[in-house]
């Protein structure tokens, strides 16, 4: 099944919310956690998008590149009806510059958390950066362990942003309270999960554990509140993970196709605004 959106003349057939793009003479940031030493190109990705059936796509930015969003935006350019993006942005971000971003085809900032001290957000300039956000209707995308989501997750709704939170939330061995927090904020009505990257989250002898885990969300948020990435091009996890290998998994996880259907069109296009 697809739709068509009334402003683009491309059928929906499939949104991939999570890849990322770059080269790997690009300037790094400092501090970063990962260097890659191969290119992840547009053009690459696009074919991967038509030999797999996906028709549309959302581009993160990738952590190591900090708030340079140029080559983001550059790739968004190039096919601005089939792609959208998330911006990583530095808290005193004006609302001029996140409307021209928005004009770029950005729907979205990420706050990439991994391993890092997380920021207060309900303190200066964070807030007004999420008031900032809120009033263009992007969301907040958060990449963090699900043990330390609750507060900074928390901040995000409170303020009345959309919460999208990456790869199963980045659960753990010792998260019962995160997992609690995050099955309670469902009912919010502000929050998606994306369903990706499992290998980050479980080794592939324990990727059944995936499957569980999935299913417990897909109870808690119903498929109008998930999403599904490839995460391409599986940075660190490139001997084993594949594009047609992350779809796949996707309908191990979600059997019934209506459901797979939202997870795959209905929700992305409108919380990436390409209706």
């Amino acid at each position: 099944m697809t739709t068509r959106s009334p402003h683009h003349s491309r059928l929906v057939s499939a949104v991939d919310s999570h890849a990322h793009v770059f080269r790997r003479e690009l300037a790094f940031v400092d501090g970063r956690r990962y260097s890659p030493d191969f290119d992840a190109l547009l053009g690459d990705y696009l074919g991967l998008l038509d030999a797999n059936g996906v028709s549309h796509a959302l581009l993160v930015q990738p952590s190591f590149l900090g708030t340079d969003n140029a080559f983001l935006l550059a790739a968004l350019q190039a096919d601005p009806e089939r792609l959208r993006g998330v911006a990583v942005v530095d808290p005193s971000a004006t609302d001029a510059e996140l409307r021209w971003l928005a004009t770029r085809g950005v729907c979205g900032i990420r706050l990439n958390l991994v391993g890092t001290a997380a920021p207060d957000l309900r303190k200066g300039a964070w807030v007004d950066l999420l008031q900032r956000v809120r009033a263009l209707h992007w969301h907040v995308e958060i990449h963090l362990e699900l043990a330390a989501l609750p507060p900074v997750g928390q901040a995000v709704i409170d303020i009345g942003c959309r919460l999208v939170v990456d790869h199963f939330g980045r659960p753990g061995a010792a998260d019962g309270e995160g997992w609690t927090w995050l099955l309670h904020a469902a009912q919010t009505g502000q929050v998606w999960v994306k369903l990706s990257a499992a290998y980050r989250n479980w080794p592939p002898s324990a990727q059944g554990r995936a499957a569980v885990v999935a299913t417990k969300l897909l109870e808690a948020f119903g498929p109008e509140h998930l999403l599904w990435g490839s995460d391409w091009p599986h940075t660190q996890h490139r001997d084993f993970a594949s594009f047609p290998s992350a779809l796949a998994a996707l309908h191990a996880w979600v059997p019934d196709a209506a459901a797979r259907q939202t997870i795959l069109v209905d929700t992305p296009c409108r919380l990436f605004q390409f209706l």
